[in-house]
């Protein structure tokens, strides 16, 4: 008698396992034919866009100096220098100029004492002078390097310290620029839809990329992004990562 009904609840025990995971199973199965189904509805592709522009605005640097034993001395020939300076900028038709602080620096000599010890001395002071230019004008202020030379005659060493190239519209070029890099990204959705005989829908989510600003033609790409500032000419890039879904 007890064997007997012991097998029926054994039977039941199975049965009641192989539904499980029998269950299990067509679950596992269902979602991963529903996430195939999921991810076959969209497609993900990268547009880009490339501009080349030319800098509007250009940034000078330069310094001279002066020295004498005497602090104010030497003040007073920067003075005289400064405005020798500006006299030769007027000339060459650069109308403001920023004239930034002016850096101090002793001048010093090692010598022996009377003890036979090594000790240094001030013997002077040198006045360091930098001045900036912006200018659009970017050919008159380019030509400024050279031709600062002429100061030389007049004692006054105008010692360039680079140009900088800035292009001031970089920030609305970069709408029209991501715009037409959403584009570039659906047409290539569509060729590669179209080899699988579908077709795009909609735009799903778009993401802008890191916009790069080169010199001409370079390709050069960086996590930050580039923003050259050494060249005249620019190449500006953008890209796009975008979803679209699929019919």
């Amino acid at each position: 008698m007890e064997t007997h009904s012991t097998r029926p609840h054994l039977f039941g025990l199975l049965a009641g396992l192989f539904l499980a995971v029998g269950l299990c199973i067509a679950s596992i199965v269902f979602t991963r034919t529903w996430t195939h189904l999921h991810e076959s509805q969209v497609i993900d592709v990268t547009g880009s866009a490339r501009k080349n522009v030319q800098s509007d605005l250009v940034v000078w640097r330069a310094s001279f100096g002066v020295e004498d034993e005497s602090l104010l001395s030497a003040h007073e020939k920067l003075k005289a220098s400064l405005a020798q300076v500006d006299a030769f900028l007027r000339a060459k038709g650069v109308k403001e100029f920023t004239v930034l602080p002016v850096q101090i620096r002793e001048i010093t000599a090692r010598e022996k004492n009377e003890g036979d010890e090594t000790v240094t001395r001030r013997i002077g002071y040198r006045l360091s002078q930098r001045i900036e230019i912006k200018s659009t004008d970017i050919a008159t202020t380019t030509r400024l390097g050279t031709e600062s030379a002429a100061l030389l005659e007049q004692g006054i060493a105008l010692v360039s310290e680079g140009l900088e190239f800035i292009y001031t519209k970089a920030s609305e070029v970069k709408i029209e620029m991501m715009a037409e890099a959403t584009k570039d990204a659906r047409a290539r959705a569509e060729q590669i839809a179209g080899q699988g005989g579908r077709h795009i829908k909609e735009l799903r989510t778009a993401r802008m990329g890191v916009v790069q600003i080169n010199p001409l033609y370079s390709s050069a790409t960086s996590w930050e992004g580039n923003n050259d500032t050494s060249s005249l000419e620019k190449t500006i890039t953008t890209t796009v990562s975008a979803t679209f879904s699929l019919d």
